[in-house]
């Protein structure tokens, strides 16, 4: 890789490790906003503070990796894309698409974070 992909590659990385840790806390703390997005697509309130956690581990994971073991990059990658494939999937299960674009962000982000792990 280019030293300019490397870097591409490091923003991205860090920017869906950060948007993942800011979602996270939102859903430790049971911001209003999560609570009713959560109820809206029929997730029940009990499992929100566990999906802040996958987050939080997904965040965690990719930064590990980018700065120490890229394996456990790749695999936080790689669970949250699949975490958030579950996401759109809730969204679109529920017929709620008037802010599908959130979760569909954070899994472009997933996935551009699995591409730059696979090509490193």
């Amino acid at each position: 890789m280019t030293l300019q992909l490397d870097i591409v590659a490091a923003v991205i990385v860090v920017v869906t490790a950060a948007a993942n840790a800011a979602m996270a806390l939102a859903d430790l703390i049971g911001a209003r906003f999560v609570l009713a997005n959560s109820a809206e697509v029929g997730v029940p309130r009990t499992w929100v503070p566990t999906l802040g956690l996958l987050k939080a581990a997904g965040a965690a994971g990719l930064l590990v990796g980018m700065f120490a073991v890229p394996p456990i990059g790749f695999a936080a990658a790689v669970g949250l894309t699949a975490f958030f494939i579950g996401a759109v999937a809730t969204h679109l299960r529920a017929r709620v698409f008037y802010n599908i674009a959130f979760p569909t962000a954070f899994l472009v982000l997933a996935v551009l974070s699995l591409g730059a792990f696979a090509a490193g």
